[in-house]
């Protein structure tokens, strides 16, 4: 049996144990020691468990990650998302099916300072939803507003998946945080499309609410000025070359702890809980990390990523053909797995094939997360569909899934256009100084 083919063995061995349950760090963990033994033997094994765990989480860039993360919760326990969604309901939640498209531009806006897409989903769900109910909203729309609204934390910067995309290609993690800018603001717009066209294809899923007077709309403005400081300074500061994502990402931590600290929301419990919930997520994310690194040695000593390109190349296929192979991949995988596992167990032998065909690892980079927000809301596994249920009691997974079709339809909008375009994501990051 040749190494390429026992690389790619291990890959849907790994791929079954995630299936059946097993943590996606312990599963690529045990593959990669199980082969990496089965090639170089127990010498060989014993020298990647030694010195793959310090070297997964020994780069200064993966500083970010705790930050960020720091950054997140601090802004989840500033109690921000009411404010947002007061902001954004003022101008638009009188028109048929504003209140869904306030809570997509809600989720838009805390995603643009939480990084997380499950929080999003989780924080602005129970703000949003009682409000849609008490409305008279329909459950299905308002659940997969929020579901769908939720999956623009993953890429509207600052984005933990991006770090990891960035990290693992070694691709500028500033250059991918602006070049998301664009395809974030264009996946909002899209969102609030397919709410607006369904409500006007069934208008009895949104009753009309009352309009909000211009005074009222620019009185709460003032109640986010933070949350739009905090934003142009993180991400400003990237895009001027005033400060390394790191550095920002430190700005970010003390700027989004001084809004929780002055909103009065944070006592001495809740800061505690907060600095507990970082280190817990971090340690997650670390410890998937340490797992994707052992699997990683496992499948650069099988060759399987020189093979790959070798078939590409001797297939004869151009690189269009084989950036929708790699998309339509990504799409089924996403059915079956969270985005974060998805990232971590394709892109080490996806991206040196991506490189080889001369593709812009940013413009890549942005397609792949892209393409796993479409899997955190496509069934049987789209976790935020999930969490979207777990925010409101009694509410049925088919009640979620029935609503969700017309964001699937517009993520792919977006995804073909992002493919055909590449200057919406590649325009802004060519202006960074």
């Amino acid at each position: 049996m040749s190494s390429a083919l026992i690389g790619f063995l291990g890959f849907i061995i790994a791929l079954a144990l995630i299936a059946f349950g097993l943590p996606v760090a312990v599963a690529m963990a045990v593959v990669g020691i199980a082969g990496f033994w089965l090639l170089n033997g127990w010498t060989g094994a014993a020298f990647i468990l030694g010195s793959s765990p310090f070297e997964a989480i020994f780069p200064y860039s993966l500083s970010v990650i705790p930050l960020f993360v720091m950054m997140g919760v601090f802004a989840a326990r500033a109690g921000l998302s009411r404010s947002l969604f007061n902001v954004v309901n003022g101008f638009f939640g009188h028109i048929r099916g504003g209140l869904a498209v306030t809570a997509v531009g809600a989720c838009a806006l805390f995603g643009a300072i939480c990084g997380s897409s499950l929080a999003t989903v989780a924080t602005m769900g129970r703000v949003a939803i009682p409000e849609m109910k008490r409305h008279g909203y329909s459950t299905s729309l308002s659940s997969a507003a929020i579901a769908a609204g939720g999956t623009l934390g993953v890429l509207i910067p600052p984005s933990i998946l991006l770090v990891i995309y960035g990290i693992l290609t070694q691709t500028s993690i500033g250059q991918l945080f602006i070049g998301a800018i664009v395809p974030g603001i264009l996946g909002t717009v899209l969102y609030a499309l397919a709410i607006i066209f369904r409500v006007r294809m069934k208008p009895d899923l949104a009753p009309p609410t009352p309009r909000t007077d211009w005074s009222t709309r620019f009185a709460s403005l003032g109640s986010v000025w933070g949350v739009v400081l905090l934003f142009a300074l993180v991400i400003g500061g990237i895009y001027l070359g005033l400060f390394s994502p790191t550095e920002a990402a430190a700005v970010g931590a003390v700027g989004a702890f001084i809004l929780a600290l002055f909103s009065g929301e944070l006592d001495r419990k809740a800061f505690w809980e907060a600095l507990s919930e970082t280190a817990s997520l971090t340690g997650m994310i670390f410890f998937i990390l340490i797992g994707a690194s052992l699997f990683n040695y496992f499948l650069e000593t099988t060759g399987l990523p020189s093979g790959l390109i070798s078939l590409i190349q001797s297939s004869g296929l151009g690189p269009t053909s084989v950036l929708i192979i790699i998309l339509l991949f990504y799409i089924v995988l996403g059915c079956f797995m969270d985005s974060m596992s998805m990232i971590l167990l394709t892109v080490p032998f996806l991206a040196p094939v991506a490189q080889t065909l001369g593709y812009d690892m940013v413009w890549f980079g942005i397609l792949v997360v892209t393409v796993a927000e479409i899997g955190l809301i496509t069934p049987p596994v789209g976790m935020n569909l999930f969490v979207v249920q777990a925010t409101m009691p009694g509410l049925s997974q088919r009640t979620v899934v029935s609503g969700i079709l017309p964001f699937i339809l517009a993520d792919f909008v977006r995804l073909i256009l992002l493919v055909i375009l590449p200057a919406l994501t590649l325009w802004l990051p060519s202006k960074m100084f």
